[in-house]
């Protein structure tokens, strides 16, 4: 394949010595370090790391507003585990506004009902009369019921879904009820419908929180992922899935969420066949079966029996000659049925074309992740061999470029089927308009297909077996297209996101920012606390505040290198049921 960089663009993007191609990988290789510990990297912890992590949000708004956990919780479920609405809402409306939202009453005496052991009452539920010392309970909005309507309430509760809210049973009370009088009911009699309710508990954290969601891999691996301030990104769980949060899907940047769910059902359900059989049949005009020609003869005939006209469609007799059909006479241009005939043609090459390419590096990129192991070989064999260079990071590094590039490659085939279609920005950009854009994106495109097609050659080559100097030729190639494509990657995301998407007047379709480093992987989850003894431990190593050897530095932020947000790998070991239910 051509090179489509020249000139100015080459000398941007290529070294011509081994001194400056080493120069160039160090300085490319600066944003694939890994962050420090408060950056994005992931790995699986335990539940107990789940319960830490609510546990941190729990402490955070029982000290501001001096409440117990229970009570904490419900004003965490209700606004969706937001830390920050919340305390928002309690500065612009105050405490009460923001209690009686979320449902929460706070009573001055214990929950728990406790007259006098010989005290009679009477539940309004049941309406029988029992001792009010061991068998009343009453909830912090005042109500007071017989343990066994309560108990028979949470459990219908529980069954239905809804234990994460569970409303006071009286009418017209919009009341929380106390989880820990919810669970000692209900452990009296049904343990195990307590373990139900406390792991709903628990879930509530993920399933009620934007910021936290389920590793959608399959089979399910039981983990979660917790971003921290964008929505908007794609991140790698530690099981190896990589897939984007905002919509849940496998990673698919530079298509937005709606190009992709579109695409995806277009590849999946039977459009496109629909449309084959649109183009190549004709319906029959007796048992309206599609009916594919297979001779030139324009009189055609059913399974059924039926002999119809192939110009037409029309019904007709079985003789013909050469010059007419028995029965039947067509000569009449059709202009809508031929406008439609065009049309669907028109609609399926083109939708072939972006699939054929989308399709061939998928498939590319399936072939190319068997290079690992022998690019591993490979640096084995160069390693036992006396070469002038003993870092060998160029292969690896180029082979994770090229993981990167095909796969934004790959998915830019889909965004350009709708990017520079009609069927979601018809009425945002002129014909001309379209074109002129279509050709800005086709030639970034071109340019970076072409460079990725002569890395992926380059590191397909039995370098092994090379001579020293052609070792050091391969060397700088590699490194040379690893920064062209990388570059390339970053100014065709630039495009998508200033020149194409950023001028539509419809804002729903954006994309995760592009990032040298790859797909972020989730990094642990750490608490508050446990940072905190970290630090401890390495102060009492003998570390001073003020040895900054001993002081972590954060990498300055690069101008056009996107750094995800800190992202939490949440392992919750879910039993089967669970998991199925997801």
């Amino acid at each position: 394949m051509d090179d489509y960089l020249s000139g100015e663009e080459e000398d941007d993007y290529y070294y011509t010595s081994d001194q400056e191609s080493l120069e160039g990988l160090d300085h490319d290789q600066s944003n694939l370090h890994p962050l420090s510990s408060s950056g994005n990297t992931a790995k699986v912890i335990t539940k107990e790391s789940l319960l830490a992590a609510q546990r941190e949000d729990l402490r955070r708004v029982m000290e501001l507003l001096s409440l117990k956990e229970h009570h904490a919780r419900t004003l965490l479920i209700h606004h969706r585990w937001d830390v920050e609405k919340l305390f928002a809402v309690l500065v612009e409306k105050g405490k009460d506004c923001l209690f009686s939202g979320a449902g929460l009453t706070l009573a001055g005496d214990d929950p728990t009902f406790s007259p006098s052991s010989s005290m009679m009452m009477t539940c309004d539920i049941c309406v029988e009369d029992v001792e009010g010392h061991h068998h009343m309970t009453r909830m912090d909005c005042g109500h007071c019921f017989c343990n066994n309507c309560w108990a028979a309430h949470f459990t219908v509760k529980i069954n239905e879904g809804q234990s994460k809210r569970i409303r006071c049973m009286a009418y017209k009370c919009n009341a929380i009820c106390d989880e820990d009088v919810v669970r000692s009911l209900v452990s009296e009699t049904q343990p195990d419908l307590a373990e139900k309710f406390d792991r709903f508990l628990i879930e509530s954290y993920i399933e009620d929180n934007k910021m936290v969601k389920w590793c959608p891999s399959t089979p399910h691996c039981g983990n979660a992922i917790r971003v921290e301030d964008d929505e908007l990104c794609e991140v790698e769980c530690s099981c190896g899935f990589q897939f984007c949060f905002s919509c849940s899907y496998q990673a698919h940047s530079p298509c937005s969420c709606s190009m992709w769910e579109l695409w995806r059902k277009k590849c999946h359900d039977e459009s496109e066949t629909v449309n084959w059989i649109t183009v190549h049949t004709k319906p029959c005009p007796k048992c309206y079966k599609p009916v594919e020609k297979n001779g030139g003869c324009n009189l055609v005939t059913c399974i059924c029996g039926q002999s119809f006209c192939w110009l037409c469609g029309g019904a007709t007799g079985r003789d013909h000659t050469w010059s007419s059909i028995s029965g039947h006479s067509c000569g009449r241009y059709q202009e809508d049925k031929e406008k439609q005939l065009e049309r669907a043609k028109r609609d399926l090459y083109r939708y072939m074309h972006y699939h054929n390419r989308y399709k061939a590096h998928i498939d590319s990129s399936k072939l190319e992740d068997r290079l690992s192991d022998t690019i591993l070989e490979k640096v084995s064999i160069l390693e036992k061999r006396q070469l002038q260079f003993k870092d060998f990071s160029w292969v690896t590094s180029g082979l994770h470029r090229l993981f990167r590039s095909r796969r934004v490659l790959s998915y830019s085939y889909p965004f350009a089927f709708y990017m520079f279609g009609e069927e979601l920005f018809k009425d945002e950009m002129s014909a001309e308009e379209r074109e002129i854009k279509q050709n800005l994106f086709e030639d970034q495109q071109q340019q970076l297909e072409a460079n990725v097609e002569k890395l992926s050659k380059f590191l397909e080559e039995p370098f092994d077996q090379f001579a020293d100097d052609k070792v050091t030729q391969i060397r700088i190639q590699v490194i040379n297209l690893s920064v062209a494509v990388d570059t390339l990657c970053k100014t065709m995301y630039e495009c998508i996101e200033n020149e194409l998407l950023g001028s539509l007047q419809v804002g729903i379709h954006n994309i995760a920012p592009y990032s040298s480093n790859g797909i972020e992987r989730a990094s642990d989850f750490i608490s508050s606390r446990e940072a905190g003894g970290e630090k401890c431990q390495a102060s009492n190593s003998g570390c001073s505040s003020e040895d900054t050897s001993c002081s972590p530095r954060k990498r300055p932020r690069k101008e056009g290198i996107y750094r995800n947000n800190q992202t939490t790998l949440l392992d919750l070991n879910l039993p089967a049921d669970v998991i199925e239910r997801k």
